[in-house]
């Protein structure tokens, strides 16, 4: 949800010259502007390195539900897929800035009861031992799909029903998709010498759009 916004907004953004988009499925839209590769197994990476080559910034949203999924397939999906294509892509890569879309309360310290926390957090925790000039943590909290869709579980279904009155009860516990997936992109382009390593809270995210 939350990479097909990206995506879109990459493709729109001028100061974008070129998008490369990696998945499992065809996207069946068209662009001069993007490159799509198609890419069975996230377990290895390997075959991404030319592909990788020569690129100035990766935005990786790839995740699952909880209860979508076994926790094994959880984790594989939460860990070990993003530090794959985090190691294929600095080795092929190493000046290229990395957006990550995390979750409220990962824990990189491990010790969360949850097992959605736990995974985000060492997620996080290997990337910042990869080396990237630029990492941007996302820890976005309800994330607000805004385009109609099939919700996940009756949790979401709720959270959709009740979305005007929860934004304005609980401003910091939610962001729409498309704001979110603008955040990601526009931290990751911008120009900058800069090197850093920033964690962005559900709060921070709303003041990026807003500013």
């Amino acid at each position: 949800m939350v990479g097909g916004y990206a995506l879109r907004y990459a493709l729109e953004n001028p100061a974008v010259r070129t998008v490369t988009s990696i998945g499992r499925r065809k996207l069946g839209i068209s662009h001069p502007k993007l490159r799509e590769i198609l890419h069975g197994d996230f377990a290895d990476c390997s075959a991404l390195a030319e592909v990788l080559s020569t690129q100035s910034a990766a935005v990786f949203c790839l995740g699952a539900y909880t209860g979508a999924v076994s926790y094994a397939e959880l984790r594989s999906i939460t860990v070990d897929y993003t530090i794959e294509f985090a190691r294929v892509l600095h080795d092929s890569s190493p000046g290229a800035a990395f957006s990550l879309l995390s979750g409220s309360g990962a824990d990189p310290t491990g010790r969360s009861r949850m097992a959605f926390a736990r995974y985000k957090g060492e997620a996080e925790k290997a990337l910042r031992a990869a080396g990237f000039p630029r990492l941007y943590i996302f820890r976005p909290a309800y994330i607000y799909p805004v385009e109609p869709r099939k919700e996940p579980n009756i949790s979401y279904r709720l959270l959709r029903a009740i979305y005007p009155l929860f934004r304005v009860l609980f401003p910091n516990q939610a962001i729409p998709a498309d704001d979110l997936a603008r955040a990601m992109v526009d931290v990751a382009v911008r120009a900058t010498a800069e090197t850093e390593a920033r964690v962005f809270e559900n709060r921070d995210i709303r003041t990026m759009v807003k500013s």
